[in-house]
């Protein structure tokens, strides 16, 4: 039996997604849960891996098992075992040919940045930050460059173990609300980093450091090197992973 689950998790207290041999991970955290309701090890796996201090508004997971649970055990069960940073949204069998990662069409990203002189404290942890000044307009013109297929290459970490750093990118949306501003990135897939590049590039150009076609620039240039610094974690959130209908997931965002 194959189970597919809907994941939220503030990552500020742990070493990322994935299961590592010091643990503090969700991976760990989730698999200790859902092995007490299950009574045997149960090994999950996610539709994307988040980096330390990377959150996830609906992590989509699955895992095999003999046990038979009703679904909402997996739920009720596993949040009561789960730290209050981690929590199931839902449960839902699947097919055995479903898989959380290669059954995904796209993955959906939001980055939250606080702007303004000094630095935030209620949502420390959950908002990026950045003191100057931004150009929103600026930062939308460089957006666009982005759009459709390319080669992402100058966005990608130098440990990103993707086969290829082409992707697909349909989505980049800025929105400014006060002081802050979203960023709102889908594509089919993302490297490693890339959201986190892409928005420290945005930066330079909303703080004046390059014109908004420098973007262009960097993404022909196919070279790391020619990028922005990588931009802090914090305000960065796997917010939505996006399936074929067939699968009658019970998801929670579009």
């Amino acid at each position: 039996m194959r189970i597919a689950l809907g994941v939220e998790y503030d990552g500020s207290g742990f070493h990322g997604w994935q299961s590592q041999p010091a643990g503090n991970t969700v991976q760990d955290a989730l698999q200790r849960a859902l092995g007490s309701v299950a009574g045997e090890a149960i090994s999950v796996v996610a539709a994307g891996r988040t980096d330390t201090g990377v959150h996830a508004l609906e992590q989509v997971v699955h895992f095999d098992t003999q046990v038979v649970r009703p679904s909402g055990a997996w739920v009720r069960g596993a949040n009561a075992l789960l730290p209050p940073q981690v929590a199931v949204l839902w449960s839902a069998e699947v097919p055995d040919d479903f898989h959380a990662r290669f059954s995904a069409q796209a993955r959906s990203y939001q980055y939250v940045l606080l702007n303004r002189p000094s630095r935030g404290a209620v949502h420390h942890g959950k908002m990026g930050w950045f003191h100057a000044p931004l150009d929103l307009g600026a930062m939308r013109a460089a957006a666009a460059y982005l759009l459709g297929t390319h080669d992402f290459t100058s966005f990608r970490a130098a440990e990103c173990q993707a086969k290829s750093p082409v992707k697909h990118l349909t989505r980049l949306e800025i929105s400014q609300q006060g002081d802050v501003f979203i960023f709102e990135l889908t594509a089919n897939a993302f490297l490693h980093h890339m959201v986190r590049n892409i928005v420290g590039c945005l930066v330079y150009v909303g703080k004046g450091k390059h014109p908004p076609d420098w973007m262009r620039q960097v993404l022909e240039a196919r070279n790391r090197s020619h990028a922005a610094p990588t931009f802090a974690p914090d305000g960065l959130y796997l917010r939505h992973i996006t399936y074929d209908r067939k699968w009658s997931l019970p998801q929670m965002r579009g």
